[in-house]
């Protein structure tokens, strides 16, 4: 006979599911980020960071649920909220929130520069690999997805707890 689903199955259910949606959102969009690297085209550049755009609904959805069923987690297995692993993943997941914010609204930026790039004649752009290879864009990028990698430490192995 089968046992009842527990409430904290539930609750790890639904924040499993959060983080599987966040971080593969986040390696589709770090995925196309990298195709882009080895891109002169504008077409080209315009083409992979528009997709990334499909990354955006899963990884929205996947911090949400991540985020409220995570904490939801934390008062349902009795741990503090005060917890030294709990307050730092709060804290680098909002990093994490913050910096994919700031990196993904300059992607934009640079792939409404190649669309009209690409309108004008598509011509290899020196703009364009400058835009796509900017390591402050690239290390938001690819710092919230390490940062990403850190939160799952802390849930894993809850140091302290």
């Amino acid at each position: 006979m089968a046992a009842a689903v527990s409430t904290y199955d539930w609750l790890l259910f639904a924040h499993i599911t959060g983080v599987f949606l966040l971080a593969g959102g986040a390696l589709v969009a770090g995925v196309l980020n990298l195709a882009a690297l080895g891109r002169d085209r504008p077409s080209e550049v315009a083409t992979l960071f528009g997709l990334i755009r499909y990354a955006v609904l899963p990884i929205g959805v996947g911090s949400l649920l991540a985020f409220v069923f995570g904490l939801w987690l934390v008062h349902n297995a009795g741990y503090s909220y005060g917890d030294g692993w709990v307050v730092a993943s709060i804290l680098l997941f909002l990093a994490v929130a913050a910096a994919g914010s700031i990196g993904g609204r300059r992607d934009d930026a640079t792939r409404r520069l190649a669309r009209e790039l690409a309108a004008r004649g598509d011509a290899p752009s020196a703009e364009i690999r400058r835009r796509v290879r900017d390591p402050i864009s690239l290390a938001l990028s690819y710092g919230s997805g390490v940062l990403i990698v850190a939160i799952l430490a802390l849930m894993i192995w809850k140091p302290g707890a």
